[in-house]
């Protein structure tokens, strides 16, 4: 057989053939992990958790297709001798559990301790907020 035989074709170009779908199986599995993990990690895993203190101002169910229940907390930094707050900010958060709607209704105008998880991210169904309240207590 010479060479250039047309059976010594086949197996050069079907070899080359392999490994290319070889290599493009493992690019296709490697962009996967890498996908699942950057979208678990944006929107699913939780940065920090821990608690807020302050007046309750606002507790809204919004949104044009999914509803979600919003929330807004004045956190104090200082305050006067009338229990005023002076400087201020505001901690914006969604409620995802509907077992806490009816307490933070009735909570409005009052200081309130919440616990809260926040994600990187937050998603459309799931609220406006990356800060995602658990639990809610009257101050006292």
């Amino acid at each position: 057989m010479s060479p250039l035989s047309p059976s010594s074709k086949p197996s050069f170009w079907s070899g080359i053939i392999r490994q290319t779908k070889k290599v493009l199986k493992w690019l296709l599995f490697l962009i996967v992990i890498i996908g699942v993990s950057y979208i678990y990690w944006k929107y699913f895993y939780t940065y920090s958790e821990g608690y807020r203190a302050g007046l309750l101002q606002k507790f809204s169910n919004k949104g044009a297709i999914f509803k979600t229940y919003e929330g807004e907390i004045i956190l104090s930094s200082v305050s006067s001798n009338r229990d005023v707050a002076i400087a201020s900010e505001k901690f914006l958060f969604t409620v995802t559990n509907r077992s806490l709607v009816r307490q933070f209704d009735t909570l409005q105008g009052q200081p309130v301790i919440v616990h809260y998880r926040q994600k990187n991210a937050p998603l459309f169904w799931r609220g406006d907020s990356q800060y995602l309240v658990d639990s809610v207590k009257v101050r006292r």
